[in-house]
């Protein structure tokens, strides 16, 4: 028990009694006791006392949250120290890296004046590119947040571009019925506008560059998946593929198979050397699909953790995520089209799933403004960051790389004056709001 002096105990006594003065009408009774049994007498005349009981009690609140928020941050700088306790475990945290709440973007890049629609990475340099539906690509140096250069050439909104395995090429996705190819090596050329690949009958939604660097997929309104070598440029495949809209269409990593998903609230998987359907994922979303992507292989051990499934193999596309405007994303097994979970978190539309490289952590982005950090294994939601101001309709987790030096990569040259570098986890996000925003460690 705290003991007061004979001063503090008169100031505590003399502040109680001016509170109960001031709600005489409520505390009629308890003040003439307290008066009584404090032999306080008249009442005093010292405005001092006036309302400081309850400037007292709020001053006490407030620090007590002060109290709280520092013990909070204390926590959070020593586990930060732990893991830099030496280099190994600083090398740990970077691999591990992912947003925290409460992080701020290393860039914010404005230039476009519609809201973005896609955003990739070059696999070797320090380039973003980023789609809108002001018909325009813009080009990046996300490290410096640098603006380069915009392509242009489409004439209506842009859907998606991806980029090359290699890097030699973009390619992007139109409502003006078309892809384009663009020419990393050309695209500085004044009047440049990549080269046209016509073939759909209505908007193209997706567009992705086979993990060989051979063919692009693409996706379409027409409800058709179209094949294309990079080559020829000619579309060699037509699958009629959904009985609505397709949103998206993603390869595995070996190339063997393709997942699409469609407003028909379901998701497909392809052979893609026939353009068979393999298995149909559907019952788990009532909504339209807005994104279904393969799970790599080094997620396996974690998946099968939250679903208790035992080790059945180990090749590409044994399981896929879906997320959808019902603001569910779905864990999916390919064998047998089977759900295996479901994740319950966003309040908005999902819009993008990517995975974290080590496997762990799935990241979403979605119309809540939100990305949210899933851990694989348990299924739960371990982080949300505010990612914009407005809708999030994009993610892309930038791609490791392997060179270095002033030759990039193998000895590669470099691609207009860009360098190779090797580089930490980089995320980039797109929004409603015109912004794409950079996130690094």
């Amino acid at each position: 028990m705290v003991s007061l002096t004979d001063r503090q105990q008169n100031d505590l006594e003399l502040a109680i009694f001016h509170y109960l003065t001031s709600r005489k009408n409520k505390f009629s009774q308890t003040l003439a006791a307290f008066q009584l049994d404090s032999n306080i007498g008249d009442i005093p005349t010292n405005a001092r006392y006036d309302g400081i009981l309850e400037k007292k009690w709020v001053a006490v609140l407030r620090l007590q949250k002060k109290v709280l928020e520092l013990e909070t941050r204390i926590k959070s700088l020593q586990e930060e120290l732990e893991n830099a306790s030496s280099p190994a475990q600083r090398g740990s945290a970077v691999v591990d890296w992912v947003p925290k709440p409460g992080a701020s973007p290393r860039h914010s890049l404005a230039g476009h004046r519609s809201p973005i629609t896609s955003v990739a990475f070059h696999p070797i340099f320090s380039m973003l590119a980023t789609a809108s539906e002001d018909s325009t690509i813009k080009i990046w140096d996300w490290e410096t947040g640098e603006f380069e250069r915009s392509l242009t050439g489409h004439t209506r909104d842009v859907k998606c571009v991806d980029f090359h395995p290699k890097g030699s090429f973009l390619v992007s996705a139109s409502s003006d019925l078309t892809l384009r190819l663009w020419d990393t090596e050309l695209w500085g050329r004044r009047g440049y506008s990549g080269q046209t690949m016509h073939g759909h009958d209505h908007t193209i939604s997706s567009a992705r560059f086979l993990n060989s660097g051979d063919y692009i997929v693409s996706a379409s309104r027409d409800r058709t998946i179209k094949i294309w070598e990079v080559v020829t440029k000619f579309c060699i495949r037509t699958i009629a593929a959904h009985d609505d809209w397709v949103r998206s269409v993603t390869p595995s990593s070996d190339d063997r198979l393709l997942v699409s998903c469609s407003n028909d609230h379901m998701a497909r998987v392809w052979e893609f050397k026939n353009g068979q359907m393999k298995v149909e994922l559907r019952g788990g979303h009532d909504r339209q699909v807005e994104v279904a992507v393969f799970a790599p292989v080094n997620s396996y051990p974690y998946i099968r953790e939250l679903v208790g499934l035992q080790d059945d193999g180990n090749e590409p596309g044994l399981f896929v995520f879906t997320g959808g405007r019902d603001n569910l994303i779905i864990i999916w097994e390919t064998q047998s089209g089977r759900q295996l979970k479901t994740l319950i978190g966003h309040d908005g539309w999902i819009r993008g799933l990517e995975f974290h490289p080590s496997g762990k952590f799935l990241i979403s982005a979605s119309d809540d403004k939100h990305m949210r950090v899933w851990d694989v294994s348990t299924g739960r939601c371990t982080r949300v960051i505010q990612a914009h101001s407005h809708f999030v309709t994009c993610i892309a987790w930038g791609r490791t790389t392997h060179g270095s030096g002033q030759n990039g990569v193998n000895g590669d040259a470099p691609v207009n004056g860009n360098v190779a570098k090797k580089r930490a986890n980089v995320i980039a996000t797109g929004g409603v709001d015109l912004v794409v925003n950079i996130w690094t460690p």
